[in-house]
């Protein structure tokens, strides 16, 4: 039987990062990169933070709690820098492209590491819903060559998907060993300290002092969604395979464009129709074959 609750977090995971994609866009240029990744996971860890104190305490071993603080530094502060220092290079198109690459990563990832094993289905059902990512890009992917170094830009930005991939499966024991809420509000609480060193430069204190009411209110919407969204994503990822989850981020630049036409006035192209349409069936077709085995667990990983 299914896990539709799961599955419709790792949905609600999917279609938020494109709402969140739209709303930084507005307000990146004004906040900067780093200051606006920073603010986005300080008030997500804050809206964790009173579920995560009035929860039964959890009692994580030394081992464990330096896993869960590294994974969620991975998760959040080397992706933002690799992202960052990939867009000097790389244009926006591109990047979402092979960020689109996420399931697919995922997948091999998992695989080579013996957490799951492939089915024709599921491999299918994530090789369509790459296609229908790259449709729905593919009309603003022709542009000129990129300047020298272009190769940089590609590098850092398959090592943020890889690293993003190498997450989502190495989350699994944690999740399986512990409650979701303490898991993933200690993950972003450890991002967050370290975004915070990397925002210094940027000139985040003055940046905040200067933000006008409405920028605040764009930021708070991404924070609150994002803390949200990643509990749910790790919720997800507890009790399904890392493949089926990550399958779902394909659904975020289809919403971002979706809502690009409806908040920003961009133009819907049938190219990003079809590529909604083959999404879809992508993720239709991962899900119509039997579960995927996995991998017997050890009696240390009880399931949720």
């Amino acid at each position: 039987m299914r896990s539709w609750p799961a599955i419709l977090a790792a949905a609600t995971v999917g279609v938020q990062v494109g709402a969140a994609t739209v709303a930084s866009r507005a307000v990146v240029e004004d906040v900067g990169p780093v200051s606006l990744a920073l603010l986005r996971y300080a008030i997500g860890v804050c809206c964790l933070l009173p579920f995560f104190f009035a929860a039964p305490r959890v009692r994580f071993t030394v081992r464990d709690l330096a896993a869960v603080a590294a994974l969620g530094i991975g998760q959040f502060g080397v992706i933002i820098v690799l992202l960052n220092f990939g867009l000097l290079y790389v244009s926006s198109a591109r990047a979402a492209l092979m960020f689109a690459t996420f399931p697919i990563m995922t997948m091999l990832l998992a695989a080579a590491l013996g957490h799951e094993k492939l089915s024709l289905s599921k491999t299918l059902g994530v090789a369509v819903c790459f296609a229908g990512v790259g449709l729905a890009l593919l009309d603003k992917l022709t542009v000129a060559q990129a300047a020298g170094g272009e190769w940089l830009g590609i590098a850092a930005i398959l090592g943020a998907v890889l690293t993003g991939a190498a997450c989502s499966v190495l989350y699994r024991p944690y999740l399986q060993k512990y409650p979701t809420l303490p898991v993933s509000t200690l993950a972003m609480l450890a991002s967050v300290v370290v975004l915070a060193f990397l925002a210094v430069p940027e000139g985040v204190g003055a940046t905040v002092l200067r933000l006008s009411a409405r920028t605040w209110g764009v930021i708070v919407f991404i924070g609150i969604s994002s803390g949200t969204a990643f509990f749910c994503w790790l919720w997800a990822l507890g009790r399904m395979p890392a493949t089926q989850v990550t399958v779902f981020l394909s659904l975020s630049p289809i919403t971002a464009a979706l809502l690009g036409v409806l908040l920003l006035d961009e133009t819907l192209s049938p190219l990003t129709l079809a590529g909604l349409a083959a999404v879809v069936a992508g993720l239709l077709i991962a899900f119509a074959g039997p579960s995927p085995v996995r991998a017997a667990e050890t009696p240390s990983e009880p399931p949720i």
